[in-house]
């Protein structure tokens, strides 16, 4: 009878056995999932450490100080290159916190004055605290830019150009020009100061 009974009775399963397999199955995508995901966001530049994109994600950066360009003493190269190894260039006490890129626009603009027969020639420069994403869309919209500088010097009077109140004047409605210009096509202006580097009244 004891064989009989073997027979009959059922053998009992393992517990847990496709359970395990899939609670550990899910372990495993969530794991993957979440590195995959970790690992994109690093090499976007979403969470810290950077990346490859991390520059192009964030658009403008702004240039600390420490990290200005500048000319070495004998004119050669950007950041001191061609002075002696370890100096640094001066600093003083306050100034400006973040670098000054400058650019200088290859050619002059000339315009008649608003409601005179003369007219004004002048070179100009701009500069910005952002590193050359800014100077970059100047060049790519040069087209759009210069458009918008010989439009504000169109509505400049002979006043204005004759002092220096004026002359300042002209320069910060000739920064908005450009940094509007800019907005428009690329979404960002960045031009903190716009210089004169030739200015003739005739």
């Amino acid at each position: 009878m004891s064989d009989l009974e073997d027979v009959q009775t059922p053998k009992k399963k393992k517990k847990g056995g496709k359970g395990k397999f899939i609670v550990l199955t899910l372990g495993l995508l969530v794991l993957g999932g979440g590195a995959g995901g970790g690992f994109y966001a690093w090499s976007s530049g979403m969470v810290g450490g950077g990346g490859a994109h991390a520059a192009e994600a964030s658009g403008p950066r702004l240039v600390p100080k420490s990290e200005q360009k500048r000319m070495s003493g004998s004119g050669e190269g950007e950041h001191g290159e061609g002075a002696p190894a370890g100096t640094k260039p001066p600093s003083g006490a306050g100034g400006e916190k973040y670098a000054s890129n400058y650019y200088a626009m290859d050619k002059e603009f000339t315009s008649n004055l608003q409601d005179s027969v003369h007219f004004i020639q002048v070179g100009i420069a701009v500069s910005t605290p952002y590193d050359d994403t800014v100077i970059d869309n100047i060049k790519t919209n040069e087209i759009a830019v210069r458009s918008a500088i010989l439009m504000a010097l169109g509505d400049t009077t002979e006043e204005q150009v004759f002092t220096s109140d004026g002359k300042k004047l002209l320069e910060r409605r000739l920064a908005k020009a450009i940094n509007d210009t800019l907005k428009e096509k690329e979404g960002f202006g960045g031009i903190g100061n716009v210089y004169f580097t030739n200015f003739v009244v005739q």
